[in-house]
């Protein structure tokens, strides 16, 4: 099957507008690292190899990315095995940061894999795509950190942990990328946050795998999490496609009936039983969004 180079999405710095509230939820923290930017999929049975803006070819190969690309032996295996994903990820060569290790240099490290469909990809997340590019012997740039409605603050101290494949006592890497699985953007989109690191700070440390951080305890999660369920979510969507049959075009309103619901019936009981809590509106939104994706996950 016929397959075209399709673009990276661009990541967006943290506390930008396109990117509001993804923090809330569970957030993995990845390492940036300094590289040049590639992906890789499979068209007609061959390997294809882009940088972030264009298709690669023998004779305009990117710093020798389209050579690597199409001569493993294991990313070939790979997309044969799943031709119907993409592989993105950093071919590190020398940019801004030259203390990776030695063995690091002109290796492609994957940081996300993407499914095709249609004119679209989806995002596989970390805990799927990780272990089969782990079987398949492949490169890949793993979490610092998992954080659950993190703060900026807690974001900002993971920089100092990206120590991956910087040499020892080296200082850090270039920062760091925060990926919500669940989250979509204002727009509908899969977005993901970016931290840059000023400067290095000369510091030793070890990646030891993810640390597992609980944020603070946000009530408005508590209660999407309590009332927002299956069969509530099912009842309404029941609702609307009798009326008039399923479409697309009707999640918009499935989800704002899911949470006039829980304004209108159940209001009372979570202040009884949260205490007359302060309740922030754009949060529960987002929570009751996220709970009703997740449980009606074939809509999305």
């Amino acid at each position: 099957m016929e397959r075209e180079y399709k673009k990276y999405q661009h990541i967006e710095r943290f506390g930008t507008d396109d990117i509001q509230n993804i923090e809330l939820g569970e957030a993995y923290v990845f390492p940036k690292i300094d590289g040049t930017n590639g992906t890789i999929w499979l068209s007609d049975g061959e390997v294809q190899a882009g940088s972030r803006s264009r298709l690669l070819s023998a004779k305009s190969d990117n710093d020798g990315f389209h050579k690597y690309a199409t001569s493993d032996p294991r990313l070939k295996a790979y997309l044969h095995a799943h031709p119907d994903h993409r592989l993105f990820g950093e071919w590190l060569v020398p940019h801004s940061v030259k203390t990776y290790k030695d063995d690091a240099w002109r290796r492609f490290y994957i940081f996300d894999v993407a499914v095709d469909a249609d004119q679209e990809f989806t995002y596989l997340p970390y805990n799927v795509y990780m272990p089969i590019l782990e079987a398949r012997g492949l490169d890949y740039i793993p979490p610092i950190a998992v954080i659950r409605n993190g703060s900026y603050e807690q974001f900002v101290n993971q920089l100092e942990k990206n120590v991956f494949l910087v040499q020892d006592c080296k200082g850090a890497g270039e920062g760091v990328v925060i990926k919500n699985y669940d989250y979509r953007n204002k727009y509908g989109r899969t977005a993901w946050a970016k931290i840059v690191t000023s400067e290095c700070k000369e510091k030793h440390a070890k990646t030891m795998g993810p640390s597992d951080i609980n944020g603070k305890k946000l009530v408005e999660e508590e209660i999407a999490l309590k009332y927002v369920t299956e069969a509530l979510v099912e009842k309404e969507y029941e609702k609307i496609r009798n009326e008039a049959g399923w479409k697309s075009q009707f999640i918009p309103r499935l989800l704002n009936t899911l949470y006039h619901c829980i304004v209108k019936v159940e209001f009372w009981n979570f202040v009884k039983e949260c205490k007359n809590p302060t309740i922030n509106n754009k949060r529960l939104v987002h929570f009751v969004f996220a709970k009703t994706k997740k449980l009606k996950l074939e809509l999305f």
